[in-house]
Parts: structure tokens; C-alpha cells; sequence
């Protein structure tokens, strides 16, 4: 079973930066996906930005160039900057593991951002 603990979401006022982390333990197989995604009151959860093991990356068009994932696969780590942050970003961050057909997800960390 795969854990993923998230860390570094906090309150930042509009045009500020956040750094959140995920990492993943437990019996992790490769090649994965990690990713974040995000869900903000009354809405789905979408994603934000996601990694092959292999290095492709993908970025929802709404955070293009404003965010930047990157893993550290000798860490199972999972990290997503976030720059130029802004009030419609409030919401709270999953961290994500896809293999195959298995989803594994944290439990969210809060990132709010004030005007």
C-alpha cells in the first residue's frame, strides 16, 4: 500500500510563491505518474500538473508558466513551485501516484492565497 504525505501549503498574498512536496512510502513500482491536483469549495477537483517517472510533464493550461513540477525518483518526492500566485489558486492540494490501474492519493494540504 502506498502512503503520500503532502507539506507546504500555507496563506500567501497574491503574486507570492509556495513549494509543496509529496512523498510517497511504501511498495512503489515503476514507471508511475506522479501529479498534483486541486479542489477548491464547490468545485471538482482538477488537475494541476503531473510527471511520468520517465520525465513527461504535463500542466494544466490555467497555471502554465507559473508553476513547475519536478520529482526525485531515488526519493519518491513529488514537488510543484508554485510562482505569481493568485486568489483563484485557493484550494486544497492532492498529492497523486498513478500506476497502471491504481490511484493513490494524500490527504490535501490548504494553499490560500489573499488579494
Amino acid at each position: 500500500q502506498v502512503r503520500l504525505v503532502e507539506s507546504g501549503g500555507g496563506l500567501v498574498q497574491a503574486g507570492g510563491s509556495l513549494r509543496l512536496s509529496c512523498v510517497a512510502s511504501g511498495i512503489i513500482y515503476y514507471p508511475n505518474t506522479m501529479g498534483w491536483y486541486r479542489q477548491a469549495p464547490g468545485e471538482q477537483r482538477e488537475l494541476v500538473a503531473s510527471a511520468t517517472s520517465g520525465g513527461s510533464i504535463n500542466y494544466a493550461d490555467t497555471v502554465k508558466g507559473r508553476f513547475t513540477i519536478s520529482r526525485d525518483n531515488a526519493k519518491n518526492t513529488v514537488y510543484l513551485q508554485m510562482n505569481g500566485l493568485k486568489p483563484e489558486d485557493t484550494a486544497v492540494y492532492y498529492c497523486n501516484l498513478q500506476r497502471d490501474t491504481n490511484d493513490s492519493w494524500g490527504q490535501g494540504t490548504q494553499v490560500t492565497v489573499s488579494s
